[in-house]
């Protein structure tokens, strides 16, 4: 048997990650988050496969992770100190490499400036110093056509991770992710992993479902280090102190009713307040006597549990609960 090594590196666009890491845990019938050992056994499964060779002699010498991040003042304010050091934990025990440059505050609101750069130029370098056999880009952007290139003229086979889907959010906006065709086009090994993973034929197939964290009852929603925050242990709870951990069909929800739980989750113009066995929306317009711009992940609120649809409750006259 040849043993020679197949050699893979790996490099995420984590805001890109995140997007459909995030996708999977809200809006897909699937509601758990991407799993980056398993994404990592699945890239080894597949190069193996394309290339006819023994999984254990494709190992993945090298991963790095590139994304803007928030400053520690920022990410403690908005209670995301911690889940950003849980996620680190993730890719440290998976072995990936970090690479963060600081979030800019713009007027239009926060932005990443000259990741994509630094992606394509670490990737590159690397490259050229490491040999890769097969570099495997977990990305979207066209800007990425001239690294995907430049790699082809050292020899090295390109896998691109891509996802493409469309959803209405919950405040009723269409929202849409496309891969660039461009990028599409240069690669060795396209993978649409969007169809791959809803492909009927495969939705019991162990090397699919590996792709996702397991659920676990003790662990918080935000079990591959996104979105995280801590809820009191009355969280989802009404206000004389009687927890329901019953489904929540909204059956007999008196819209009178007081509750009390945390903000979890935190959009343009919509949020999401902690109930279970799903979060609450909640719109803007919503809020009682708070600016929408002043709320934060972790706030204490009061509320109102409505049902506008037989299978929808959302949080309404949402007061934030000062110290």
């Amino acid at each position: 048997m040849d043993n020679k090594l197949t050699r893979i590196g790996v490099f995420y666009d984590g805001n890109y990650f995140l997007h459909v890491s995030n996708y999977y845990t809200y809006q897909h019938s699937r509601k758990a988050r991407l799993s980056v050992s398993g994404l990592h056994q699945f890239i080894r499964e597949s190069v193996a496969e394309i290339e006819k060779r023994d999984w254990r002699t494709c190992p993945i010498v090298d991963a790095h992770y590139f994304r803007g991040r928030l400053s520690a003042a920022d990410a403690q304010r908005t209670n995301k100190l911690f889940a950003d050091r849980q996620f680190d934990d993730i890719l440290m025990k998976e072995g990936v490499v970090t690479h963060y440059l600081p979030v800019k505050q713009k007027i239009s609101g926060r932005v990443e400036k000259g990741i994509d750069v630094w992606y394509a130029l670490e990737c590159y370098e690397l490259a050229v110093l490491k040999r890769y056999d097969v570099v495997c880009l977990i990305a979207s952007d066209g800007d990425y056509v001239p690294l995907i290139r430049k790699l082809n003229t050292l020899g090295i086979r390109v896998m691109l991770l891509s996802w493409d889907f469309e959803f209405n959010d919950d405040a009723g906006q269409p929202r849409a992710t496309r891969t660039s065709q461009d990028l599409l086009e240069e690669v060795t090994y396209p993978l649409a992993m969007h169809e791959l993973i809803d492909n009927r034929l495969r939705r019991t197939d162990p090397q699919v479902n590996n792709l996702f964290v397991k659920s676990d009852p003790t662990a918080s929603n935000g079990a591959n280090g996104v979105d995280q925050s801590s809820a009191p242990s009355r969280v989802g709870g009404p206000l004389n102190g009687r927890f329901d951990t019953t489904t929540d069909d909204g059956a007999d929800d008196d819209p009178e009713q007081v509750y009390e739980s945390v903000i979890k989750f935190l959009k343009s113009g919509y949020g999401f307040v902690a109930y279970p066995p799903n979060n609450l929306f909640f719109h803007q317009t919503d809020m009682v006597n708070a600016d929408f711009a002043e709320l934060r992940e972790g706030d204490a609120v009061q509320f109102n549990k409505v049902r506008i649809s037989d299978e929808r409750t959302v949080a309404k006259n949402v007061v934030r609960v000062l110290n």
